[in-house]
């Protein structure tokens, strides 16, 4: 009876283990069964999804969506750059205007104040020639001296006139030609009458004009008081001497 019932046992135990093996042998075929068709039907879908997109490629749907995910910063930045950019151009175009008007002024004012025209101040030979690169003799100095005018023979008393219309800068007793006035003219001329008598007929930044009186004849200049009563006449162009015969009409 025992040996029954033991046989029936080992039976019974033989038969679950078949049953268990049976089983795990399918549930790993399942799980490989559905591992394979996942991955085919990914495959499938990626293949899909790609068709897809290459089908709908934009380069203008790209830049657009680039540009839309720029950040505020960077869209900001750019557009200050852009505004620097337009606001630089438009300072050099105005530079370029203000300088092409600058130049545009200048040539209006030589235009409008050319070199000034020189009558003779006062009738009369010329004793003594203007000699700036050479000697001639002085009577008063008794040596050879440079001269960086004309002296010009008139009666005492003579009217001296302005040789070109002009300002007045300066009237004063100078040590080595006596009383002088010193007239100045547009374009850095500027022209001086000494050894006056006087030079009571103008005042010190009176505007005067061509012809106007301005002094008398003298022989006030320490200089040149042993030569005839005379006015000793310069003319200067940026503080530069020039020779007086050769400018006036």
């Amino acid at each position: 009876m025992r040996k029954g019932i033991n046989h029936f046992k080992n039976v019974l135990y033989w038969s679950a283990g078949i049953i268990v093996i049976v089983l795990v042998g399918l549930i790993i075929s399942f799980i490989f069964y559905n591992r394979n068709l996942n991955n085919n039907l990914n495959s499938d879908a990626e293949q899909k999804l790609s068709e897809i997109l290459e089908e709908s490629y934009d380069p203008d749907t790209e830049s657009a969506s680039t540009e839309i995910g720029k950040t505020v910063e960077e869209s900001k930045a750019e557009t200050e750059n852009i505004v620097q950019n337009e606001v630089n151009t438009n300072s050099i175009n105005t530079k370029s205007t203000k300088n092409e008007t600058v130049v545009e002024q200048k040539k209006e004012d030589v235009k409008q104040n050319p070199d000034p025209t020189f009558i003779k101040p006062v009738e009369g030979d010329i004793l003594k020639e203007f000699a700036r690169d050479n000697l001639i003799y002085s009577e008063t100095l008794d040596e050879w001296v440079t001269h960086n005018g004309i002296d010009i023979k008139a009666d005492k008393a003579t009217i001296v006139k302005a040789a070109a219309d002009g300002k007045v800068v300066a009237i004063k007793n100078d040590p080595r030609y006596g009383i002088t006035v010193i007239i100045e003219h547009d374009n850095g001329y500027e022209t001086r009458y000494s050894n006056l008598l006087t030079a009571e007929f103008v005042n010190l930044g009176e505007k005067v004009t061509q012809g106007q009186t301005i002094g008398t004849v003298g022989n006030t200049g320490v200089f040149e008081i042993m030569n005839d009563p005379h006015l000793h006449f310069e003319i200067l162009k940026n503080s530069e001497y020039l020779d007086p015969s050769l400018l006036m009409n």
